[in-house]
């Protein structure tokens, strides 16, 4: 048995080195190598931002973490700041929604400001949630709930962000579209209206999220999934990407259904940002990401894998929803790189494992066979990639400290954030985890054309949605993120009491967090 084993670690070690195989090892390690430029690169501008505030600091301006100009705050200036809206669809309650709306609803934007909470009924557990929270600050901001209802054409996200911007403020200049997974800084929506005023040809601002992982491999493995991502959110302006969970756009685009922002949402819309995204594409439209725009997003404490996968799952079928041909034919490129990628990316490792278990079992002693020449052949190119893969993983442990740092000067009054809850050994097998399982979630979504989120059922058609299904005694009860409640008695609240379940929220969120220091 064990003569049976060596023979065939050597022939899997052999069949390691073949052009071929030599070539996926080496693409490997450029693979990891190309990652660590991308987030030195993104680590460079965030970095950037921190110097520039702590030099406007030291030059006198205590509130650089609001704006670089300290005259802006004269109240000559903020009383010609225009007006905006926050649109926010909500499904569901979680357990740091609390501390996300808080941070949004007590921006200190010296502007005219509206927030619509947009959920689709009064079942839903968010909407007795933002009512007890509104309830706190009523007389300090203009907030309000509005009841959608159910989406038939769109999903329901989208559903919730048109009927929001439908029922805004007639003189509002700006919308910005916030997920209930974002938590603002005070000074975001100054920043971002900000650039808005500067440049009038900015389309969409966007922003990114810095995950803050729980502990369990599932919120490694988003955590993982957001990093590559983050490196097109961290250029300083110009951008090709785009995410739904901060977008602030023109009122009158979507007023004068300009560029065709609300059809295109509207008519079988499924995924707000690679629609929005598409259409800027299509139109030359410029969408922008400033240094300032990235948010702590605290993962579920209790994120099981399984949610991790059906989250996954969404990323991938969003490929699968287009709106031209031309986007049609991106998005399948899209799929092919990232399924190349995320596989050229796993395998190497698996044949370094060969290799080194072939050098275990076998050695390196002189034989007549040629085994040594084919183990330490093996072990060089295990070696090779073992470095690179320290590389990738300092660059990335940068960029997150860069990102908590820069995320701690934008929200000083908040706990500062630390790298020591982060699990580096979690990291590197979530890396592996993640881009072995994507190209299966990518295979599954084109083939199903179906997708469950949040308990309702959404099917394409030619890249549309054409037929919704909900059905909530069979469905999920949790959204796969946040753990948030989904579904509570009509009318009325869930079974336990909601006031206990909000005052225990509020005693949680004053708690310091295992990210703390």
């Amino acid at each position: 048995m064990a003569g049976y084993l060596e023979s065939f670690l050597v022939s899997a070690s052999k069949a390691c080195l073949t052009p071929l195989a030599i070539y996926i090892q080496i693409q490997g390690c450029l693979i990891c190598l190309l990652l660590a430029t991308g987030w030195a690169l993104a680590a460079y501008v965030r970095n950037r931002e921190i110097r520039r505030i702590k030099t406007s600091m030291k030059g006198g301006n205590s509130l650089a973490f609001l704006c670089q100009d300290i005259n802006d705050l004269e109240h000559s200036s903020q009383s010609r700041l225009p007006r905006v809206s926050v649109v926010m669809p909500l499904k569901g309650f979680g357990e740091h929604n609390l501390q996300n709306w808080t941070s949004q609803i007590t921006s200190l934007y010296g502007g005219p400001l509206e927030f619509l909470f947009v959920v689709e009924s009064t079942e839903d557990p968010a909407y007795h949630a933002v009512s007890l929270l509104i309830s706190n600050f009523q007389d300090n901001i203009d907030t309000k709930i509005v009841v959608a209802g159910l989406s038939t054409t769109c999903s329901q996200k989208i559903h919730n962000q048109l009927i929001g911007v439908e029922k805004m403020h007639k003189d509002t200049k700006y919308v910005l579209f916030l997920d209930d997974d974002v938590r603002l800084h005070p000074g975001t929506v100054g920043a971002l209206t900000a650039e808005m005023e500067k440049n009038p040809n900015i389309f969409i601002q966007t922003g990114y999220p810095l995950d803050l992982p729980s502990g369990s491999l599932g919120s490694y493995c988003i955590y993982e999934y957001h990093m590559p991502c983050s490196m097109g959110f961290a250029t300083g302006g110009r951008t090709f990407f785009l995410w739904g969970g901060c977008m602030m756009m023109h009122a009158d685009d979507f007023r004068n259904d300009r560029y065709g922002v609300v059809t295109g949402l509207r008519d079988g819309g499924y995924s707000d940002d690679m629609t929005l995204a598409a259409l800027a594409g299509v139109h030359k439209r410029l969408i922008t990401s400033p240094p300032v725009a990235v948010f702590p997003h605290p993962l579920a404490s209790d994120l099981s894998f399984s949610r991790y996968w059906n989250y996954l799952r969404k990323q991938t079928f969003v490929l699968e929803s287009y709106i031209s041909r031309v986007n049609w034919i991106m998005n399948r490129a899209l799929f092919t790189v990232h399924f190349y990628l995320s596989w050229g990316f796993v395998a190497p490792y698996v044949m370094a494992v060969i290799h080194i278990a072939a050098v275990l079992k076998v050695g390196l002693k002189e034989n007549p066979s040629g085994e040594t020449t084919i183990t330490s052949g093996g072990l060089v190119l295990a070696g090779c990639l073992s470095l690179c893969t320290v590389v990738e993983l300092v660059s990335m442990w940068n960029l997150t400290r860069v990102e908590i740092h820069l995320c701690n000067m934008l929200s000083p009054e908040e706990p500062h954030m630390s790298l020591d809850s982060y699990d580096w050994k979690l990291v590197f097998i979530s890396m592996l985890v993640d881009n072995f399982l994507y190209p299966i979630s990518a295979i599954r979504s084109h083939f199903s054309q179906c997708i469950d989120w949040s308990g309702v059922q959404y099917h394409l058609r030619n890249g549309k949605i054409s037929q919704i299904e909900r059905k909530k005694e069979s469905g999920s009860k949790y959204s796969d993120l946040a753990a948030k409640h989904l579904y509570g008695k009509k009318g009325a609240p869930p079974k336990v009491s909601f006031l206990k379940f909000l005052t225990r929220s509020i005693w949680q969120w004053r708690q310091p967090k295992k990210f703390d220091i």
